[in-house]
């Protein structure tokens, strides 16, 4: 074969195109190395860079947020009012002597020194505007802007004034509804949102008058949900929020970004009277039955359960296996109440209602006060370790009912017989029974003769070692008649017999 043929058979064109290869492949790697930056350190990996946004889409951005807020703000402000309340106040003279303010003046009738003097006093705060019927518009605010008003002037948005008037108050949420009257077609109703639906993060707008002035709008996002302990007792589960909230803003909405009312703005936490960032809202959802019960009747129709609920130490949970159970705990159940007749007992642990977790007190004090009056609903408890299912119809609550501590059954608290109460009240370890931490006034157990700092260690003669002892005997179907037996002082004590209706 001749040197020509050879060159280009396929055996030498195949080993060349491998050599070629591998050339392109050496020039391609030096050509990269050559280009990469010198290091002294050791190979590091990095991460992809991010391509930088340039500033017209930056801005386009920051436009449609602003827009939105554009949004809520136009939907929204036409449906909140400014409200100026006139009541009446009474306060000691600043003008009197010390001598007059100590010993009275012997020239002033007896009848005008015990009438304090009365003077006006002005408030400011706000209101949504939450329904129409008619010429009637009803305003959705706090009870304690309206409270003891002597007159009320409803300013809307667009500067109209009109007189107003309360329709109905709920203190135990710090509610309240007023109504103006007008003609006018225009008079914006608020879009309500679904408090329940909230997450933390969302945005949060603010809208009212804070110190008077007139329609403010403020931003934030929603800090936490389900805050308890509001300030006056307030049964209600808060929202909060950042959103500037201050003096004034009491009664404003709480919008979402879609423009949807989902809180009533009501107080602060702060220590300078000013916001810092710790604002809390009652929950729309909250409100919504206290809106159509004001409306329709006036007032409120509580939902009752005729319990009385305790804080239960974790020591008492723990003895009553119940751990880090959520729910609330039954203290004491009033005799003739829904409760007792549905079969609700002290000691009960209630778990659910109507196939909804409870997680505290609270939240069972508010699921019952809006279940309506009459309706029948299902609790589960757990009682003596075993989950029980219990019907119930609901009664209303009434303050007679509520307040009538006669009919209250037990009416002691109790705790564990710990190491510490051992010492304090210089039991040996050989003493068990029940310590009762308090006594309530007028209660049944107030009536035979219990104490706080009694150690309970018998009920009808059955011994007493642990605190779900203490309520199984407590709760025996078969027992009317019940003494107890204590340790009071060193003294062992038998009460006055009491026999159950």
């Amino acid at each position: 074969m001749s040197f020509t043929r050879k060159l280009f058979s396929k055996r030498i064109f195949l080993v060349n195109l491998v050599l070629v290869g591998i050339m392109i492949g050496f020039a391609a790697a030096f050509a990269i190395l050559a280009r990469a930056p010198a290091s002294d350190g050791p190979a590091v990996a990095h991460a992809e860079t991010v391509q930088s946004i340039d500033a017209s889409t930056a801005v386009g951005q920051a436009k449609s947020i602003q827009t939105a807020f554009n949004d809520v703000a136009r939907t929204v402000l036409p449906s909140v009012v400014e409200l100026d309340v006139v009541g009446t106040s009474s306060a000691p003279q600043g003008d009197e002597f010390p001598w007059r303010f100590f010993f009275g003046d012997p020239d002033q009738a007896p009848d005008e020194k015990s009438q304090p003097k009365e003077y006006e006093e002005r408030g400011l705060g706000s209101g949504i505007i939450v329904r129409r019927q008619g010429k009637l518009a009803y305003v959705l605010t706090n009870n304690h802007v309206v409270a003891g008003a002597k007159k009320i002037t409803v300013k809307l948005y667009d500067e109209r004034e009109f007189p107003g008037a309360v329709v109905g108050i709920d203190s135990r949420r710090d509610l309240a509804v007023i109504s103006f009257e007008s003609q006018d077609a225009d008079i914006r109703v608020a879009s309500l949102g679904d408090s329940d639906a909230l997450e933390v993060g969302d945005w949060a707008i603010a809208i009212g008058s804070p110190f008077g002035l007139f329609s403010s709008v403020t931003v934030g996002v929603i800090s936490a949900i389900g805050r308890d302990g509001g300030p006056d007792g307030n049964i209600s589960d808060f929202i909060q929020t950042d959103a500037a909230i201050n003096r004034g803003n009491s009664g404003g909405a709480l919008a979402d970004i879609d423009g949807r009312v989902v809180g009533i703005n009501t107080w602060i936490a702060s220590n300078t009277g000013g916001s810092i960032g710790l604002g809390f809202s009652i929950p729309i959802n909250n409100a919504k039955k206290v809106i159509d019960d004001i409306i329709a009747g006036g007032a409120v129709r509580y939902g009752w359960l005729g319990v009385l609920l305790s804080d239960a130490p974790k020591s008492t949970l723990a003895e009553l296996d119940l751990g880090s159970t959520k729910g609330a705990f039954i203290g004491h159940v009033f005799s003739d109440g829904p409760a007792a007749k549905g079969g609700i007992k002290p000691g009960d642990y209630v778990v659910e209602i109507d196939g909804k977790a409870v997680s505290s007190m609270d939240q069972l004090v508010r699921i019952v006060g809006d279940l309506p009056v009459g309706s029948k609903s299902s609790f589960a408890v757990i009682r003596d370790g075993k989950r029980l299912q219990l019907k119930v119809t609901i009664d209303e609550r009434k303050e007679t009912s509520a307040a009538d501590y006669s009919k209250l059954w037990p009416g002691l608290e109790i705790a564990p017989l710990d190491e510490d109460a051992r010492k304090e009240l210089g039991l040996d370890a050989k003493v068990d029974g029940a310590l009762v931490t308090s006594v309530i006034a007028k209660s049944p157990a107030s009536t035979m003769g219990l104490k706080a700092g009694d150690v309970v260690t018998e009920v009808n003669g059955t011994a007493i070692g642990s605190i779900a002892e203490y309520y199984r005997a407590l709760n025996d179907p078969k027992t009317q008649k019940f003494q107890f037996t204590v340790l009071r002082e060193g003294q062992t004590l038998t009460t006055l017999a009491l026999i159950r209706k």
